[in-house]
C-alpha cells in the first residue's frame, strides 16, 4: 500500500513538472507594443483586439490607443528605434522618408477599397511594399482601410470647386504629403494633432477637417461642424507594420500564423467600414449637416494636375501611375 502510495505520489509529480514548461509558455508569451493615434473605440481598435486573441499563442500584444504611447506621425521612428514593436503607420509617414512612396498618398489614386486591395495583392504593390520594407526595417502585414476621405466645415459656404476653398483653414496632419493633399483640393492647409482637431473647430481655429465617416462620429466632429462635402479625394488607409526584427525573430510557421490572423483583423475591419460609411450619411444628417457632391470632376482634375505639376511626382517610379491605373 504505501509503495502504491508512493508511485502514485511520483506519477503526480512528474506530471506537473510536464505540465508546467508549457503552461509557463503559454503565460510568459513575449510582449509586443502597438501604437496608433485612433481611439479606442474605432472600428480598428476592435481589429486590433481581435488579432491580439488570435495570436495570443504566440505573443501578448500591449495595445495602446488615442496616441497615449506615440504621438501621431511619431510611430514610424519609435519602430525604427526600437522603442515600439508595431503601429498603424499612415502612407505619409512612409513618404517622409522615401519620396517615391508619396505617389500612394495622391489625391484620386484609389477608386475604393477593392481597388486599394488590389494594388497591394499586384506586381506593382509587391514592389512598394519591397522598397518599403528594405529601407525601413519594417515588415508590412496589409492596408487598413478606414472610408473614403470628406472635406467637414463650420458654416454655410456651399463648396462646389476648388476655387471655392480658397482661404479655407483646413486641418491636416503635419507632413509634406498631407499639407499637399490640402493644397490639392484648393484649401489652406493647417497642420493640427487629431486629438486636437474637436476644440479647434469648436474654437474657430480651424475651418475644417477631413476624414472618413467612421472618424467623423467617433471623434464627434459633426457635433462642431455644419456640412460635409462629398470629395471623396482620397481612399483612407494606414498600413499594418511590425518590426523587421521582429518579424525576423519568428519561425516560417509563426510567419504564417500571424499573418493569417493579420489578414482576417483587416478584412473584418474592411467589411465594418464599408457597412458603417453606408450607414452614416443618414445620421448626420439627422444633427442637421449639410450633406452633397461638388463637382467631383473639377476636384479630380485640380488636384491631379497639381500633383502632376509638384516636385513630388518627380520622385514617383516611372510608371507606376499607370500601372495603377491599369489594375
Amino acid at each position: 500500500m504505501i509503495n502504491l502510495t508512493r508511485r502514485l505520489a511520483l506519477g503526480a509529480f512528474a506530471a506537473s513538472v510536464a505540465l508546467t514548461p508549457l503552461t509557463a509558455a503559454a503565460q510568459d508569451a513575449p510582449e509586443l507594443t502597438f501604437s496608433a493615434v485612433f481611439s479606442q473605440n474605432d472600428i480598428r481598435a476592435e481589429m486590433m483586439e481581435k488579432l491580439k486573441t488570435s495570436v495570443a499563442d504566440l505573443y501578448d500584444l500591449q495595445l495602446y490607443y488615442g496616441g497615449t504611447l506615440f504621438a501621431q506621425g511619431t510611430e514610424l521612428v519609435a519602430i525604427q528605434r526600437g522603442n515600439l514593436d508595431m503601429g498603424n503607420i499612415a502612407p505619409q509617414d512612409i513618404a517622409k522618408q522615401i519620396p517615391a512612396f508619396s505617389i500612394l498618398t495622391a489625391a484620386y489614386l484609389f477608386r475604393d477599397a477593392d481597388h486599394l486591395k488590389t494594388f497591394f495583392a499586384s506586381e506593382p504593390g509587391a514592389e512598394m511594399i519591397a522598397m518599403a520594407e528594405e529601407q525601413l526595417g519594417i515588415h508590412i502585414l496589409g492596408p487598413t482601410y478606414f472610408g473614403t476621405r470628406q472635406v467637414n466645415l463650420r458654416g454655410d459656404k456651399e463648396i462646389m470647386t476648388p476655387e471655392d476653398m480658397a482661404g479655407i483653414k483646413l486641418r491636416m496632419p503635419g507632413g509634406d504629403a498631407w499639407q499637399f493633399l490640402g493644397e490639392a483640393l484648393g484649401a489652406n492647409p493647417t497642420p493640427m494633432a487629431y486629438a486636437e482637431v474637436y476644440t479647434g473647430l469648436q474654437s474657430g481655429a480651424i475651418d475644417g477637417q477631413d476624414n472618413p465617416f467612421p472618424n467623423v462620429e467617433n471623434m464627434k466632429f459633426y457635433e462642431v461642424t455644419d456640412q460635409i462635402v462629398l470629395t471623396s479625394h482620397l481612399v483612407a488607409y494606414d498600413l499594418l507594420v511590425i518590426s523587421q526584427r521582429v518579424w525576423s525573430e519568428m519561425t516560417d510557421d509563426q510567419r504564417a500564423a500571424f499573418q493569417s490572423a493579420a489578414d482576417e483583423a483587416i478584412a473584418w475591419s474592411t467589411d465594418q467600414h464599408l457597412a458603417r460609411e453606408g450607414e452614416l450619411a443618414a445620421f448626420f444628417e439627422g444633427e442637421g449637416l449639410k450633406i452633397y457632391e461638388p463637382d467631383l470632376v473639377a476636384f479630380r482634375t485640380f488636384a491631379q494636375q497639381k500633383y502632376l505639376d509638384s516636385d513630388l511626382s518627380a520622385d514617383w517610379p516611372e510608371g507606376m501611375l499607370d500601372r495603377i491605373n491599369g489594375l
